[in-house]
């Protein structure tokens, strides 16, 4: 048996961690999770998701911040994620009601669980303040559902108040979420408290989420924060700590100099009219128009020199220009907590996705077409493309044959279902019952947009730890059996 990235002598080289190489190389135990399964299977290594925890916190511990992290539950649906989350000392955010009820279920509290849902209905907000969660409040709707329901249950809820509408290089930031970060003080000062309108409500925090990647721009909201959170304290509210939601940059890809030449040779490929690099030449958001190349890539940038621990180094260590101190220094002077929200990020290397070969065809240009048993929702995200190399296992060990190049298809009834659009290049054909191999999914890829169209099954999630000896079939749980089993948690 044996295996080999896609594109061998080059493509988007992904960075893998040591637990996916064993299990290619192992393709008994892979062959025998997908015949007991189906096809495809999410594989979670739970001590890689707890190592990147570790590193986050020791980012927070240098510096001697008080701070607490949240586990973007929407990221992914695995419950065995939120146990070891909650194990690891984290807590979780989540945006849904059943994303609410499963976590507290699990071991979550008002301590360690937060509810940030952009639409949030009354089932939700019950739930959150019959367990002492604090909520994240958006808008005046909210603010006056939550106080009635606090109000009728007898009891003073915590929340948080989401601003947006930050200065940043003279202009301000638009989002379509949060109270306008001008207006937000007045706001809490004049209507929230237990003399005003929304007197069933505790502020305990500020919250905000960014779009985009810039540590600048997060670095100036969170100064803001900072000041507005000094304001509220100095009129004797009780603001202890500040959210600055997730958008952890992090880095898929070895080498940058690969992302580099992607991006050249689609944008030639693109402007010259070839579409050999892409299916059917999509231009992943280049276009030719007028013969003038338009638009950008709609991907997420997968190399990243600045991610994960130095992306959140680089928001701690900006200085605001009035008080010229960091914004670590001034967390720490104001006593104020930094809590995060990372979903992707915290997920690095945590999970691949494996899938069977169905079926080998040639297409009326001649291309080779692999049909795979999955789809295009069980690897999904709002990325256009998904731009890193699969491994394909192969069962039988034969000679070095001609280099194919490739597309993976999905089991969709749409032309659009190619589940990776960029042309891969194989050693040899892939047999019928061979695996493929798509790694670091566990991030917004496994079940963001998932569906059960054509009545398919979801895709069993399966999770496993260390063990002395290499874990057996048996030592991966379906995410189904987590509450009752005794998986090891780190």
């Amino acid at each position: 048996m044996e295996y080999y990235k896609g594109n061998p002598e080059g493509g988007l080289s992904p960075i893998t961690s040591k637990w996916m190489h064993q299990l290619f190389e192992d393709q008994e135990i892979l062959k025998a999770l997908v015949e007991k399964y189906g096809s495809p299977i999410n594989i979670h290594h739970l001590p890689t998701f707890a190592q990147t925890i570790a590193s986050f916190q020791d980012v927070f511990q240098s510096y001697g911040i008080k701070h607490q992290i949240f586990y973007a539950r929407k990221a992914n649906k695995c419950k065995s994620l939120v146990k070891q989350a909650f194990a690891s000392g984290i807590g979780v955010d989540t945006a849904s009601y059943n994303e609410l009820k499963q976590s507290i279920a699990l071991g979550g509290n008002g301590g360690n669980v937060v509810l940030t849902a952009a639409i949030k209905t009354k089932d939700q907000i019950e739930l959150a303040v019959r367990n002492g969660v604090a909520i994240i409040l958006d808008n005046v709707d909210e603010c006056m559902l939550t106080d009635s329901i606090a109000k009728e249950l007898g009891v003073i809820a915590k929340v948080g108040i989401r601003i947006s509408g930050f200065q940043v290089d003279g202009k301000k930031l638009y989002s379509r979420f949060g109270f306008d970060v001008e207006k937000a003080g007045d706001f809490i000062q004049t209507q929230i408290g237990a003399e005003n309108t929304y007197s069933n409500l505790l502020v305990t925090g500020l919250h905000f989420h960014l779009d985009g990647y810039s540590t600048f721009q997060r670095a100036s909201g969170l100064s803001a924060s900072i000041a507005l959170a000094k304001n509220m304290k100095d009129q004797g509210y009780p603001i202890r700590f500040i959210d600055i939601g997730g958008g952890i940059l992090m880095n898929y890809l070895e080498s940058e100099k690969q992302w580099q030449e992607f991006d050249l040779n689609l944008r030639t490929a693109v402007k010259n009219n070839h579409s050999n690099l892409t299916f059917n030449g999509n231009g992943l958001g280049y276009q030719l128009i007028d013969g003038e190349l338009m638009g950008e890539l709609k991907t997420y940038p997968y190399y990243n020199k600045v991610s994960g621990e130095k992306f959140l180094r680089e928001i701690l260590d900006y200085s605001d220009s009035e008080t010229r101190k960091s914004n670590a220094q001034r967390l720490i002077e104001e006593e104020l907590e930094l809590r995060i929200e990372p979903g992707r990020s915290l997920l690095n290397q945590t999970g691949i996705t494996v899938a069977k070969v169905a079926h080998r065809k040639k297409d009326s240009k001649g291309q080779w077409l692999i049909g795979l048993e999955m789809n295009m929702s069980q690897m999904m995200s709002s990325s256009t493309d998904f731009l890193l190399d699969p491994f394909v296992m192969y069962a039988k060990q034969t000679e070095p044959q001609e280099m194919i190049d490739a597309f993976f298809t999905g089991a969709y009834c749409l032309e659009r279902d190619i589940l990776l659009k960029r042309m891969i290049k194989l050693p040899k054909l892939p047999e019928i019952g061979d695996l493929v191999a798509f790694v670091n999914t566990a991030g917004y890829m496994m079940h963001f947009f998932e569906t059960e169209a054509h009545l398919f099954e979801l895709s069993t999630n399966l999770s496993f730890s260390d063990t002395p000896n290499w874990p057996t079939v048996l030592d991966f749980l379906p995410d189904e059996f987590i509450e009752k089993a005794s998986v090891k948690f780190i």
